[in-house]
């Protein structure tokens, strides 16, 4: 599959649709994402000793910031093996100097297999030939003694770089929608914003709930903390689902969660950054005499905002500060 995108997609003989999808929302800027082709292909099978064959869309789609981001891992992997390789050359106390050529290829090879670069660099092994005198003594003659060395020599092979990048990034997508409720363009960004389970996962054992590790000497207390964080996990997923429902229910965007960037606005928040959005309120409690006095930091604009698309009345932050016992 990727020699024939390489050989297909990259020399015009099959054009590739680009992907959009907005880039600074609120600001009507988009940025590629993804570019690809798709191709029917019938397949057959048996099921239950009868003969079947259906039809199905192969979506191959190459991700704009999957490729960067293997490209760049390519590029590390392969100054690595560079420095490796040059390394090979020094001369020095408790390093093995390699006398033959062959065996020198080998610990080249090796290197190149270790960082996944084979193919990748032209290697060049150059000979020294050096003639050195020596002097006669006792019943030897004297003669000249020829001393060989290697050194390793290493060189990008641009084409074959060339090659490698334009087969990374590439996936492919399989669906039986016809193209005509399902186009291309539809079903990277459907795939993009599928439900991932593992995101769930992620926020259970991770920064926002921390149930790895757990000090609990308990079985059951153990059990009643994994109880309680689902909970929480539920919250934060119905929270989170709840604000994006009402911005794309109003066609809008939610500006000011982005430190250092308040004009930046997004359609999808997270939880946890409209959580992060109130975490500068305070509730002081002053007691002069007989008297209590209490201040509770006033709402932003943000935060206003954040409560009315979660339904939430702010009467119900307001009545905190004379309700509340304790400073939190």
């Amino acid at each position: 599959m990727l020699i024939f995108c390489n050989t297909t997609v990259w020399s015009g003989e099959r054009s590739r649709l680009s992907v959009h999808r907005a880039m600074a929302e609120g600001e009507g800027e988009e940025e590629l994402i993804a570019e690809g082709f798709e191709q029917t292909v019938v397949l057959s099978g048996e099921v239950a000793g009868q003969p079947l064959s259906w039809t199905e869309r192969q979506v191959i789609v190459r991700s704009v910031k999957l490729a960067e981001a293997a490209q760049a891992a390519l590029h590390a992997r392969l100054g690595k093996a560079q420095v490796a390789l040059t390394q090979v050359n020094e001369h020095k106390q408790g390093k093995k100097v390699y006398r033959d050529a062959d065996a020198l290829q080998q610990a080249a090879h090796a290197i190149l297999k270790e960082h996944r670069v084979e193919g990748l660099l032209r290697l060049q092994i150059e000979e020294q030939v050096t003639e050195r005198a020596v002097r006669a003594y006792g019943s030897h003659p004297a003669s000249v003694r020829v001393e060989r060395t290697f050194h390793l020599h290493s060189q990008v092979d641009e084409a074959a770089m060339s090659s490698a990048t334009r087969r990374l990034g590439w996936r492919v997508y399989v669906t039986n929608h016809p193209n005509q409720t399902l186009t291309l363009e539809q079903a990277v960004l459907a795939y993009r914003e599928e439900y991932l389970v593992e995101r769930g996962f992620g926020r259970l054992k991770g920064k926002p709930l921390s149930l790895s590790p757990m000090y609990v000497q308990s079985d059951q207390r153990a059990t009643g903390l994994i109880h309680l964080l689902s909970l929480a996990l539920r919250i934060l997923i119905l929270l989170e689902w709840r604000c994006r429902q009402r911005l794309a229910d109003q066609h809008e965007s939610l500006p000011g969660l982005y430190a250092g960037n308040p004009k930046r606005s997004t359609r999808r928040p997270t939880a946890e950054a409209l959580l992060r959005a109130f975490q500068l309120i305070h509730l002081s409690v002053v007691t002069l005499g007989q008297q209590t006095h209490r201040h509770l930091t006033p709402l932003s604009e943000l935060q206003q905002r954040i409560l009315v698309l979660l339904d939430i009345s702010p009467s119900i932050y307001d009545r905190l500060g004379a309700e509340s016992l304790k400073p939190t």
